[in-house]
């Protein structure tokens, strides 16, 4: 049984060709979204749950807003749900963005847990987002701003750098399996088409309520640290609703924002395809029915 891979940048439709593929293979999506293991955090998110119907889909509302899930448990339960729906003779299909996710997925790794290190945190908790990056870059090389795009996930980061240099036998433990029987396709949307998507995406969430939904979070308990922490609209909202920025200002910045966003997952998936990970990019633009027979055709070519 293969295993299929639908991914793209934000805003290139790839929720919608999963739920597609799905239906006419009897499959199931497993979410590869960083913030959609959120519950509670919808309209930010784009979680678009009537966009699925009665297409079984994994990995999406499994965790409290406030939660900070890692990479470690994303691993650990990706597995378990995907050799699940190959028992039962499905075909598990993982659609998002996040491409540390689905790199990590691909390349079979495997990650011990690494435990909280209060003393270290109360170290670092006074530390500059600067500070923070020289430290992580004397313990690991930095392929990536992900570690470093907030003191919270800096943080975090030397955390589990520094475990593994104090558990070097955790590491050599971990035996990766990559998975070789992946097809992957990447939902191919053009510069223009994907700025105009996000901005006319952006004006409709704000319309739908995107705001009071992180009102209701934060009013709910989560603290804005936490929401700051989650990133892009929850960052901006917040800075907002907290009366660090106008209105303008938010929605500007935010905008700018998830530009660079779907750039830099752009470049992450040209790193994949240098790394050794065949993509086949498909237009997004394509007929439902093309896209179909064109992603069926890959799957029936990689079984036979």
């Amino acid at each position: 049984m293969s295993y299929l891979v639908i991914t793209g940048p934000t805003a290139s439709g790839k929720t919608s060709r999963a739920v597609d593929i799905a239906r006419v293979t009897g499959g199931e999506i497993i979410s590869a979204d960083s913030r959609q293991i959120y519950r509670n955090m919808d309209i930010g998110t784009g979680k678009d749950l009537a966009e699925y119907g009665d297409t079984p889909y994994h990995l999406i509302d499994i965790c409290p807003a406030g939660y900070k899930y890692n990479l470690y448990e994303y691993l650990r339960d990706e597995s378990i749900i995907r050799k699940d729906i190959i028992a039962r003779g499905a075909l598990p299909i993982l659609c998002g963005g996040t491409g540390l996710y689905i790199e990590s997925v691909l390349n079979g790794l495997v990650l011990p847990e690494v435990p909280e290190n209060k003393p270290l945190r109360a170290q670092l908790k006074e530390k500059s987002i600067d500070e923070l990056t020289e430290i992580l870059s004397s313990l690991k090389t930095l392929h990536n701003i992900t570690d470093i795009d907030s003191r919270q996930r800096a943080i975090r980061a030397i955390e589990i750098a520094l475990y593994y240099k104090l558990h070097p036998e955790a590491a050599r433990n971990a035996t990766p399996h990559p998975l070789n029987d992946a097809v992957i396709i990447g939902v191919d949307i053009d510069r223009e088409s994907r700025r105009h998507r996000i901005s006319r995406r952006l004006k409709t969430r704000l319309d739908e309520g995107m705001i009071d939904e992180v009102k209701s979070l934060i009013d709910s308990g989560i603290s804005t640290d936490d929401l700051i922490y989650y990133g892009l609209e929850y960052k901006y909202i917040t800075l907002y609703i907290t009366g660090q920025l106008n209105y303008n200002d938010m929605v500007s910045q935010l905008e700018i924002a998830i530009h660079q966003f779907a750039k830099r997952q752009m470049t992450w998936f040209r790193g994949m395809e240098r790394r050794g990970h065949h993509i086949t990019w498909l237009p997004w633009n394509l007929s439902r029915e093309e896209f179909i027979d064109r992603t069926l055709q890959l799957l029936n070519r990689h079984m036979s």
